[in-house]
C-alpha cells in the first residue's frame, strides 16, 4: 500500500506519468475542462472535496517549481488565494481567460467539488533532483 495520503490510483498515475514542465491542473467544479484534455473528477457534491484540500494531497504527492492562477481570485476569492500563496512557490498570474486556454496543455485536470470562485491552479512539476 502506498505511504502518501493519496489513495486516488487515477490521480497518483498521471502525477507519476509528469515530466520536468509539465503541468496539472486542479479547479472548482465549474471550470470547462477542454474535451481533448483528460478529466480526473473527484467530486462527490457541493465543496466536497474542497479545493485546497485538493491541492493539500496532491502538493504532497508532486514537486512543483511553479505555478499559475488566475489574477482575478485576488478579488474574487481572497481567502482562497491566501492558502495558495502559503503554500505554492513562483506563482504567476494570468487572466481567467487565458488561463482556461492554458488548461489545454496540462496533463490532466482534476475537478474538485469547490463552489468558490477562481479556485482553480495550473501546477508545473520540477525535480527532485
Amino acid at each position: 500500500m502506498k505511504k502518501t495520503k493519496m489513495i486516488n490510483s487515477e490521480l497518483s498515475y498521471a502525477i507519476s506519468q509528469m515530466g520536468h514542465t509539465d503541468s496539472l491542473t486542479i479547479g472548482d467544479c465549474g471550470l470547462p475542462i477542454p474535451s481533448e484534455t483528460r478529466r480526473i473528477d473527484l467530486a462527490l457534491t457541493h465543496n466536497v472535496p474542497t479545493f485546497i484540500q485538493t491541492l493539500d494531497v496532491v502538493l504532497e504527492e508532486l514537486c512543483v517549481e511553479e505555478a499559475i492562477i488566475a489574477s482575478e481570485i485576488k478579488e474574487k476569492n481572497p481567502e482562497v488565494y491566501e492558502a495558495i500563496k502559503n503554500r505554492v512557490p513562483n506563482l504567476q498570474e494570468v487572466s481567467h481567460e487565458e488561463f482556461k486556454v492554458l488548461t489545454k496543455n496540462s496533463k490532466a485536470v482534476v475537478r474538485t467539488g469547490e463552489c468558490s470562485p477562481y479556485a482553480n491552479i495550473i501546477l508545473k512539476s520540477g525535480v527532485v533532483f
